[in-house]
C-alpha cells in the first residue's frame, strides 16, 4: 500500500486539531498515513494533547514560531530526504475536518492524471460556503486591479472580473487553477522534490500561491477537485494575532507582486497597486482597531 505523508502545522489549536487528527482515520481507505504534527511553539496543550491521543504520529517540536513556510518544511525536508519517501505528500491545516475517502479521491486523480502536480479539495466553511481561497487565479496587475477597485465583487460571474477567486465557476466543477491554498494540498513526492519546499520569506500567507507559480513554472498542471471535501474553520491561529496577520497578509502580497510582476509591469499601474495594498492594510488595521476597542455585551 502507497503512503502519504500528511504534515499539519499547529499554533494554539489544540481542540481543532484533535478533531483534525480523528478525521484522518476515515480519509482513506487506500493509502497508509503518515502523518507529522509541527508545533509552531503553542502555548495551549497541543503537544500534550497529541503525545496523549496520537503517539505513533510524528511530533517536532519547533523552538519558536518561524511561520507557516517554516513550520511546514522542517517535515517536508525530513519526508523527501527519507530513504524511502512516501509517495505522496500533503500539507493540512489543524483547523480541518477532512471527509471520508476525500484522500482516495484526491491522490486517484494524480494517478489519472500524471501530469498533474498538485491537487486541493472543494473547502466548505462551518456556514458550508465554499472557501474562495481553495482554487484561484494569479493576481496579475489586470486581476489585482478588478480587486482593488471592487469589480471582482460587483461582477462575481464575470469570467474577466471574476478571474481571481473563480467565482464564475460552478463549486461542483473539477477545473484546472492557478493556485490552490496551503490549507490543503496534495502533490507526489517527486515533483516536491523537484520544486522544492516553501518559500520561508512569507511567514504567513502567500507562500502557498509562490508554490504554484513554482509548479506552473516547472511545467505542473494544478487542479482542484472538487469531489474531494475537506471543512475548514479559517484562520484559527491568525486570529490570535489579528494586528500582525493583518501586516502578514499584506507584506505577502507585496512580496509576491514585487517579485514576479513589478519589473513588467507600467509604472503608474505599478504605483496604484502598491497603493492599493497600503491603503487596503490600513483600512483592515483601522477596522481591527475599532473591533477591539467596542465594548462588548455581557449577558
Amino acid at each position: 500500500m502507497q503512503t502519504i505523508a500528511v504534515v499539519i502545522v499547529n499554533f494554539n489549536t489544540s481542540q481543532l486539531l484533535q478533531a483534525c487528527l480523528r478525521s484522518l482515520a476515515q480519509a482513506s481507505q487506500q493509502y497508509t498515513l503518515d502523518v507529522w504534527v509541527v508545533d509552531n511553539g503553542s502555548s495551549d496543550d497541543s503537544v500534550a494533547m497529541v503525545r496523549r491521543e496520537f503517539p505513533a504520529y510524528h511530533l517536532i517540536e519547533s523552538a519558536h514560531n518561524g511561520g507557516f513556510a517554516y513550520a511546514n518544511n522542517l517535515a517536508l525536508r525530513q519526508i523527501i530526504a527519507a530513504p524511502h519517501p512516501a509517495e505522496y505528500a500533503m500539507i493540512l491545516n489543524p483547523d480541518t475536518v477532512v471527509v471520508a475517502g476525500a484522500f482516495d479521491v484526491l491522490a486517484g486523480y494524480l494517478v489519472a492524471h500524471p501530469d498533474v502536480g498538485a491537487v486541493g479539495p472543494r473547502l466548505l466553511l462551518p456556514d458550508g460556503s465554499l472557501d474562495l481561497a481553495c482554487r484561484r487565479s494569479f493576481p496579475t496587475p489586470e486581476v489585482s486591479l478588478w480587486r482593488m477597485t471592487g469589480l471582482s465583487r460587483l461582477f462575481p460571474k464575470s469570467p474577466r472580473f471574476g478571474r481571481y477567486n473563480m467565482t464564475f465557476v460552478d463549486p461542483l466543477t473539477t477545473i484546472e487553477v492557478d493556485a490552490l491554498v496551503g490549507a490543503c494540498m496534495l502533490m507526489p513526492t517527486p515533483v516536491l522534490q523537484e520544486v522544492g519546499l516553501l518559500d520561508e520569506t512569507y511567514f504567513m500567507y502567500g507562500e502557498d500561491l509562490d508554490w504554484c507559480y513554482r509548479f506552473k513554472q516547472y511545467g505542473w498542471r494544478i487542479v482542484y477537485v472538487a469531489e474531494a471535501v475537506v471543512h475548514h474553520v479559517k484562520r484559527a491561529s491568525s486570529r490570535q494575532r489579528p494586528v500582525q496577520t493583518i501586516r502578514h497578509f499584506y507584506d505577502a502580497m507585496r512580496i509576491f507582486f514585487r517579485r514576479y510582476y513589478a519589473d513588467t509591469t507600467p509604472f503608474v499601474v505599478r504605483w496604484i497597486i502598491e497603493f492599493g495594498i497600503t491603503l487596503k492594510e490600513q483600512l483592515s488595521l483601522v477596522r481591527n482597531y475599532f473591533r477591539s476597542t467596542r465594548p462588548r455585551r455581557v449577558s
